[in-house]
């Protein structure tokens, strides 16, 4: 964790420094805001903490409720989204909390007593070691009480305005959406007080931008017209989270039950004793004018005991229960502009989460892919809020988010389908193991891949490293750190602060003989590169990142910035550890960082000859650069020498500096 850098730190250095709109935050609501967030669910909650980074902007988050979520009704948490949580600090204590799943056991009719149940498989829950991150069973209220505190602890201070409702919005006609920078704040918000001395009272404030994080009967969809379609629900699932005691073997394991008497997903969660059973209620007749929405706790209790006898569940206490139908509905777009037209405007208002795409729960994606909703529009806002971005980079939220949303629905239409269909209607008696093994990366939250945009590049250098596909989530590998000899996983360094990343991995030259701390030339007569030779690619990329005005590090920085206030550079040699030292490695990737100059080191990292990253990414020996944008999705990989490429890319990112 980085530190100090503007004087020593004696307290929690979680806790940064107000600054911007953090500083004398008000506690009202003010009249005009740069971004309201209407939701204070994962994808608001992500975003409230994303743009907490960005002093510059003021940001306000509104929730009807008068207060924090107690009972939430998500809890699959998959690695994805864990890796989510590295970067915002707080991975290490929900992993501490939360229930790990490790196998998932399958339970079928037995076929000598079809009445009861045996198990007929136990695979591991990633057989194929898709991430390093663990997946998780942990109470959505938790997941939102980790990102508040992120949010409180940061330079903005953001924090979420309990007991205001959002009622509806409008866009000025005549507001300018075209500009490369915004001042104005063209949204008219009309909202109420739901709680304290002024519940039911109505105000309308302005803002710049809204992002919609309401949920499926989203009044922000509704304003900016847009309709959610799709298949109507058909199929009934009764849901409780319970502490209960039972003789099924299998209380503490996730399993997929399907017996004589209907289907049930059974998820252990965190703390010893609770658990949670989606219990298959069955098909919903055409005239059912939901009455099935009334079945009770204590018959959906009768209806889980019948599935899995000859065990049972005696239930001591109900925490949750539910009644829902499954359907999937999508929206056309997650903003309000029409891209269809040439002439169309910037979006001003987005969606995210239910408010634009619905499925079923038995995938454990609702939380999940809701919140990088919320973290692929807060970074992109608070670029464009910041000036550095042009209001362009908005239009990619729903090209990419929608397509996302679509394979989800696609997949959960697949597997919601199989969790309802007896086994003697699969094609055979392991299928709906087999499914769930072979698709393992989806579920877990790894098939998101961003098509070529201003921000996502072509493939055409893919080769260089293959192990980090373009427009894929960044897959961390182990590197040694130099400075230190210390084990350190490579993107879990990255944090979300907005910045980008730009991942070196070094050419093959021969290793620095006579370097710090050994016999042989002096401090003075060594090499600039860790190579040994002033003509190495990456040594020749390290000059011209720092000291040529087409760098990105160059013409993008601000007057009084740090040279890594906007981009993050780290490089990774192919030599061991011991056979250079930081004071041969070019300076770029040694920055003086703070107000005293600090010489940071901790970015300069060499493969392990047991695990070289270079061989299990795909890493050419003649080096390569790769682009990770805020939201840890590869933007883009380059040669080593391509600087023309890599400056027309980041061109197409950045505003020039003000």
């Amino acid at each position: 964790m980085h530190f100090h850098q503007h004087g020593y730190v004696s307290a929690d250095p979680r806790i940064e420094a107000a600054a911007g709109y953090g500083i004398d935050r008000p506690e009202e609501l003010p009249d005009e805001v740069d971004v309201l967030i209407v939701g204070s669910g994962p994808a608001g909650m992500v975003a409230a903490a994303q743009l907490s980074q960005y002093p510059e902007v003021s940001t306000r988050i509104i929730e009807k409720r008068d207060s924090r979520l107690v009972i939430g009704q998500a809890d699959g948490i998959q690695a994805r989204s864990v890796e989510t949580f590295q970067a915002f600090g707080f991975a290490e204590e929900i992993i501490r909390e939360g229930y790990h799943i490790i196998d998932m056991a399958f339970w079928n009719p037995d076929p000598e007593n079809p009445e009861h149940i045996i198990r007929t498989g136990r695979p591991k829950d990633d057989e194929a070691g898709i991430s390093e991150f663990p997946h998780l069973i942990v109470n959505q209220a938790r997941v939102l009480d980790y990102f508040a505190q992120f949010a409180k602890q940061s330079p903005a201070r953001i924090a979420p305005d309990y007991g205001i409702e959002f009622l509806d919005l409008a866009v000025d006609g005549d507001a300018d959406r075209t500009s490369s920078t915004v001042s104005d704040h063209p949204v008219s918000v009309k909202v109420r007080y739901t709680a304290g001395e002024r519940a039911g009272e109505e105000r309308t404030i302005r803002a710049g931008y809204v992002v919609g994080c309401d949920g499926a009967r989203s009044g922000v969809r509704k304003s900016i017209g847009r309709t959610m379609s799709g298949d109507q629900a058909n199929h009934a699932w009764g849901v409780m989270d319970v502490l209960a005691n039972s003789d099924f073997p299998d209380i503490r394991t996730k399993c997929a039950i399907s017996s004589k008497h209907g289907n049930i997903l059974h998820i252990p969660r965190e703390g010893g004793h609770l658990f949670r059973m989606y219990v298959d209620l069955g098909e919903v007749p055409d005239d059912d004018a939901r009455k099935v929405r009334r079945t009770s706790v204590d018959e959906i209790i009768d209806r889980a005991n019948a599935i899995i006898a000859p065990y049972s569940i005696d239930v001591k206490d109900v925490a949750w229960h539910s009644v829902y139908e499954v359907g999937h509905r999508l929206t056309d777009a997650f903003d309000d502009t029409d891209e269809t037209a040439v002439d169309s405007p910037s979006p001003r208002v987005f969606i995210t989460g239910d408010a634009c795409h619905t499925h079923s729960a038995k995938a454990g994606q609702g939380m999940n892919v809701s919140m990088q909703d919320g973290f692929n529009i807060s970074w992109k806002l608070g670029q464009v809020l910041a000036g550095r971005s042009s209001q362009e980079l908005l239009r990619t939220y729903s090209a990419e988010r929608q397509v996302t949303a679509k394979n989800l629905i696609d997949f959960d239409k697949e597997w919601s389908t199989l969790m309802a269909t007896p086994q003697e209607e699969l094609p055979d008696a392991t299928y709906l193991e087999d499914f769930y093994v072979k698709t393992a990366e989806f579920p877990a939250g790894f098939m998101t891949e961003y098509t070529e945009s201003m921000i996502t590049t072509s493939p055409k250098h893919q080769e260089l490293a293959s192990g980090f596909p373009v427009g894929k989530r960044f897959k961390s590998a182990r590197v040694q750190r130099n400075c230190d000899a210390n084990f350190i996983h490579l993107g879990h360094e990255a944090r979300a602060d907005g910045r980008w990343r730009v991942y070196v991995f070094a050419d093959s030259p021969a290793p620095v003989i006579g370097s710090a701390g050994t016999e042989g030339t002096s401090g003075a007569e060594r090499p600039s590169g860790a190579d040994g030779t002033q003509g190495s690619k990456v040594t020749q990329l390290a000059d011209w990142l720092e000291f040529d005005p087409a760098s990105p590090l160059v013409e993008f920085r601000r007057e009084g910035d740090d040279i890594d206030a906007l981009v993050e550079l780290s490089v990774t040699y192919q030599q061991d550890h011991t056979e250079f030292s930081f004071p041969d490695v070019p300076t770029v990737f040694r920055p003086h960082v703070g107000e005293f100059d600090l010489e940071y080191v901790e970015k300069i990292y060499a493969a392990i000859p047991e695990e070289d990253i270079f061989d299990e990414r795909g890493i050419s020996r003649d080096g390569a650069v790769v682009v990770v944008r805020p939201d840890q999705y590869v933007s883009g990989i380059f040669p080593l020498d391509a600087t023309d490429e890599i400056s027309e890319f980041f061109s197409g990112v950045f505003l020039p500096a003000q």
